[in-house]
């Protein structure tokens, strides 16, 4: 089934994002938690890359066993940084003799310490140039990134957009957005987007707010915005772990439910690796009934 298949079901289609655990942690702690994230119905289950590439090898083998030993669709974050049109090809090849057909195609972040690093001396600079790569490799099916705010690193939103639509012309079948805790944003964006003449599905990216430093940090390194009700909450609970944890919750569900309403394509919650996070939310939201 293609990506775009999910969202014309006529129901919710939920997804989640796993990251890889740290290199010297044991590879099979992030398992249990996509056993219980799969209990949860998700249409898919994508799995994220480190900086740099840093994860590469984990990525692989985690979207492999999530397809092969938990039934569950898998997709598999690629980026352009650090890696050769070699490179590439023989992480396709892995992931086509797994029997992975999905990837989120992605500029990617800078290796860690490198915030300098010149995207122009790699031989892929854009998440379009590794687009187009695929496409003309593989019968994958291809999602890439959306940024309802604006690349931080394109001179212009308007720019930004026009980039978006070039990549989604060069084959992308789906799109994710970047984090965003403002609804308006992201419906300011999509009527954009609809309006020049992007018509895969468009599925918000939500990830909920459940420690403070945590989620500031995580703003300043992607230049999404933080509303005042947000930052009004961080201040007040930031200090108070299980109340910050109830709020953000709380936010989540009134961010999704929202969006539900207003007929998203889909919902694709980042839950930092926290199912128990993921299955309050959903059913908050009706989703699990």
């Amino acid at each position: 089934m293609k990506l775009a298949d999910y969202y014309r079901r006529g129901s919710l289609a939920v997804s989640f994002e796993v990251f890889p655990p740290k290199l010297d942690t044991p590879l099979e702690s992030i398992f249990d938690t996509i056993r219980l994230l799969k209990e949860l119905n998700p249409c898919f289950i994508s799995v994220t890359y480190g900086a740099g590439g840093s994860q590469k090898g984990r990525t692989v083998e985690i979207a492999s066993r999530i397809h092969n030993e938990f039934h569950c669709e898998a997709m598999a974050h690629l980026t352009c940084v650090g890696h050769s049109r070699e490179d590439m090809c023989q992480i396709l090849d892995e992931l086509e003799a797994a029997g992975v057909q999905k990837v989120l195609a992605l500029r990617g972040d800078p290796p860690q310490g490198q915030q300098d690093f010149d995207f122009s001396k790699g031989e892929f600079q854009y998440a379009s140039e590794l687009v187009q790569f695929i496409r003309e490799r593989k019968d994958f099916s291809i999602a890439a990134a959306a940024y309802p705010e604006g690349h931080r690193a394109c001179p212009s939103i308007d720019q930004d957009w026009r980039h978006l639509k070039a990549k989604v012309d060069g084959g992308v079948d789906l799109l994710i957005t970047q984090l965003f805790f403002d609804n308006r944003i992201f419906y300011h964006f999509l009527d954009h987007a609809r309006a020049m003449g992007i018509q895969c599905p468009i599925v918000p990216g939500i990830m909920p707010v459940f420690n403070a430093r945590q989620i500031k940090r995580i703003l300043s390194l992607c230049g999404a915005s933080m509303p005042a009700d947000l930052l009004l909450m961080t201040d007040k609970y930031g200090d108070q772990p299980e109340d910050m944890r109830k709020a953000g919750v709380e936010y989540a569900i009134r961010q999704i439910g929202d969006l539900i309403r207003h007929g998203v394509d889909g919902i694709h919650l980042e839950p930092m690796n926290k199912p128990d996070l993921a299955r309050e939310i959903l059913r908050g939201v009706g989703y699990l009934g």
